[in-house]
């Protein structure tokens, strides 16, 4: 058990009262020797309390940490459903209204990514902590079904020309490939030692996998549904995403700071670059219109604007606490970043420069977030409002409701 530093500095205190005390006592009649002896063994008493009160703080500082990305998982449920049940409406500068909440299967447990088609109007998210995606409809407003046994299940990706959507199942270090007809699970790929983020790169028809743990990233054919190879990034793999106009993939890289870009057709990296002031790269989001990509560092609450064409970092933004997932309205040029901590920043991007509109506490475990390009509606996923998983809806409050 470990001592606080109050409970510390009073053992101290008493063990230094009890050497005075000894020593006036005794002075007169003890043996010079003995004293000294006596004094020797409550010094050495002092120290060993010290050191074993301090070893043990440190003990449980290591495993606290190395329980961090878990704990948010099961974080106080209570707390989360108060701080849930308040509307966005009430996050001072956020400039999102909410609309309405939509209940949503499993139990009060963590989600995360998602994947909208919009075409389809169907809306993938993965519910970590129950083992299964949810399908959401986002026209009707209504839960479609749940494809199960995908054990926490993290990155989600819909790929409509091949009526596919794929997602990695960390639990079992797997990709699921699923039918998006039928939500039947009709493949499992090995993708390495904790798979998160997916990308598809559409001309070569291949999935990468970020492999957070392997430091690779994991290269799947759509076509055989078979692993190809996998390519080292000499860091733990943050989110990979693809960009359609250089038809090349980016990841980000945790522990170097930096941003690889990758060739589909040698599954090479081509070349890494820094990201200057940003601690934990993890979110990622390429606006290939604007030739930009966005950066969130989990760990310091930077979010780095990347030049795709200089391929230079150019700006660092402050964003909220442990950010994750971002998205992008593209219409109205508006990039939305969720935290951990529930603020939403919100930015337009404008002449490839990005400007703060709105930042501002939403609601707690708000750290995935999905936009409809069609109807600007924006969707966030909270794992407990009053006891239960819900989909939060909201708007910009200068867009009228469709």
């Amino acid at each position: 058990m470990s001592l606080s530093n109050r409970e510390k500095g009073r053992r101290v205190m008493r063990i230094s009262g009890d050497l005075k005390r000894e020593r006036n006592k005794h002075w007169s009649g003890w043996n010079y020797a003995e004293w000294l002896t006596s004094t020797a063994f409550v010094v050495v008493t002092l120290v060993l309390v010290v050191s074993c009160s301090q070893q043990a703080g440190q003990s449980n500082a290591e495993r606290e940490r190395s329980e961090a990305a878990d704990s948010q998982a099961a974080s106080s449920n209570k707390d989360d459903a108060g701080a849930n049940s308040a509307t966005a409406e009430s996050s001072g500068n956020l400039l999102l209204r909410t609309l309405t909440d939509i209940p949503l299967t499993g139990g009060a447990t963590r989600l995360d990514y998602q994947s909208l088609d919009s075409a389809s109007g169907r809306l993938y998210i993965a519910h970590l902590g129950s083992d299964l995606m949810t399908v959401f409809d986002v026209n009707k407003q209504t839960v479609v079904g749940d494809v199960k046994d995908l054990k926490r299940v993290h990155g989600v990706l819909a790929v409509p020309e091949l009526h596919r959507v794929y997602a990695s199942a960390t639990g079992t270090n797997e990709l699921a490939v699923i039918d998006d007809q039928t939500l039947q699970i009709v493949a499992r790929v090995p993708a390495g030692d904790y798979p998160d983020g997916v990308a598809y790169a559409s001309k070569e028809g291949k999935i990468y996998v970020s492999d957070l743990h392997g430091k690779t990233d994991t290269v799947i054919d759509a076509k055989t549904n078979q692993r190809v190879t996998t390519i080292a990034l000499g860091g733990g793999a943050g989110n990979t995403q693809y960009d359609s106009v250089s038809d090349h993939i980016f990841v980000t890289v945790h522990g170097l700071n930096q941003l690889a870009e990758i060739d589909p057709n040698s599954d090479q990296v081509l070349a890494r670059y820094p990201l200057p002031g940003c601690q934990g790269s993890h979110g990622l989001l390429i606006d290939a219109e604007h030739r930009l990509a966005f950066a969130a560092c989990e760990e310091n609450a930077k979010l780095v604007v990347f030049d795709l064409e200089s391929k230079k970092a150019t700006a660092t933004q402050s964003i909220g606490s442990d950010p994750d997932v971002l998205a992008f309205d593209k219409s109205l040029g508006r990039l939305y970043v969720s935290a951990e901590s529930g603020v939403i920043s919100i930015f337009n991007v404008r002449s490839r420069n990005l400007e703060k509109i709105g930042e501002g506490f939403f609601a707690a475990n708000a750290h995935t977030v999905a936009v409809d390009q069609r109807t600007h509606r924006v969707y966030f996923p909270l794992q407990n409002v009053n006891g239960k998983p819900v989909l939060r809806i909201a708007v910009p409050p200068d867009k009228q409701i469709p």
